[in-house]
Order: structure tokens, then sequence, then C-alpha cells
């Protein structure tokens, strides 16, 4: 038996726990982001993601579960990562200010009717909040994922996924699991055989 075999197995046994606690606190919030991202689509707005580190790689991953598809054989449902487009973040990091990455881009590309989707752990990332501050500005939707302690980002959205951790590499394996059931919800809602 290998030596890494105990903290494997706890990794898990932690991170399933606290992925069930989270279901448990935010069923009706998942299923809010998802009832929301629905109407945003019917209605011919977009889904608008932004995060740091890890969470950019979240907002990309989820980008692409709308863009391309998650399951479902679909039509392509817009969405945007404001992380992947390296010469416009640098530019305005650059340029302007870090802080701004995000917000200059929402300023360009946000319209009313569509949602920004902001990741942060900690839920007090300058750039995040700015972003957030932008789209309310222009009367974008706004919904923020964060974990425990992440209230600045919380009491400023529209909607709140809150993960009940401290812990970073949990609160975005918690994330993912939320972003992953979200996409479901509103593909077998927009292009299921059945609505749901």
């Amino acid at each position: 038996m290998s030596s890494y075999n105990n903290i494997i197995l706890e990794h898990f046994s932690e991170s399933s726990r606290l992925l069930l606690l989270f279901g448990l606190k935010q069923v009706e919030a998942i299923g809010k982001i998802a009832e929301t991202i629905v109407r945003i689509y019917q209605h011919g707005g977009k889904v608008i993601f932004c995060g740091n580190g890890g969470s950019a790689a979240e907002a990309e991953h989820l980008c692409a579960e709308f863009v391309g598809r998650f399951k479902l054989q679909r039509n392509s449902l817009p969405a945007i990562a404001l992380t992947s487009n390296s010469a416009i973040t640098t530019a305005i990091a650059n340029d302007l200010d870090y802080s701004e990455v995000f917000a200059r881009q929402i300023q360009g590309l946000a319209q009313p009717g569509d949602l920004l989707i902001a990741l942060s752990t900690s839920g007090h990332s300058p750039n995040i909040l700015r972003a957030v501050e932008t789209a309310k500005a222009k009367k974008v939707l706004t919904a923020g994922w964060t974990g425990l302690g992440g209230n600045e980002l919380e009491q400023m959205v529209d909607l709140a996924l809150v993960v009940p951790s401290f812990d970073t590499p949990r609160i975005q394996e918690a994330h993912l699991v939320a972003g992953h059931i979200i996409c479901s919800l509103v593909e077998l809602t927009l292009y299921g055989e059945t609505n749901v």
C-alpha cells in the first residue's frame, strides 16, 4: 500500500463531505442561477465569465461548455471568458491597471440583458469587484461565486453562490461541480426532449 493512500483518501473524503454540505446549503441558489441563464439565453443575452488563477481556468472551462456543448448535440450558446485574450488582458494591465482587466472589457462587451459570473474564492479580488461594479452600472445581472469570507463579493451581486469553506482548492472543486450542474440544467431546459 502506497504511503500516499491515506492522504489521497482523506482528500476524497473531505471533498465529498464539503460537496454534500454545499449542495444542501446552496441547492436553491444553484437552481436560481440556472433559471437566470435560461432566461438570459431565451431573450438573446450572453453569459460573461471572469476569475483569477484557478478561477480563470474554471471561467474558461464553463464558457466552453456553453459555446461548445455539455452533453447534448445542440446549437452554440453565447458565452465569453474575459481571461481568454492575452493581448487584451496584458494591454489593459499595462496601460491602465490590473484592477481594470475585466471592467474595461465589460465596458466594451456587456449589454443589459447579459449575466456576469464572477468567480473569486476569497471574494475580495479588486479586479473582480471592479468587474461587478462596472457590470451593475451597465444594468448587467451579476452572480458571484465565492467561499466563506467572500462577503464583499457576496453582498455586491444579484445572485451569490457561496461554498461553506475557506480552503481554496475545495472551493474551486465545488464551483466546478455547481457549474456542471448548471450547464446540465440549462442544456436540458433549452434543448432536452422534455423540459425540466
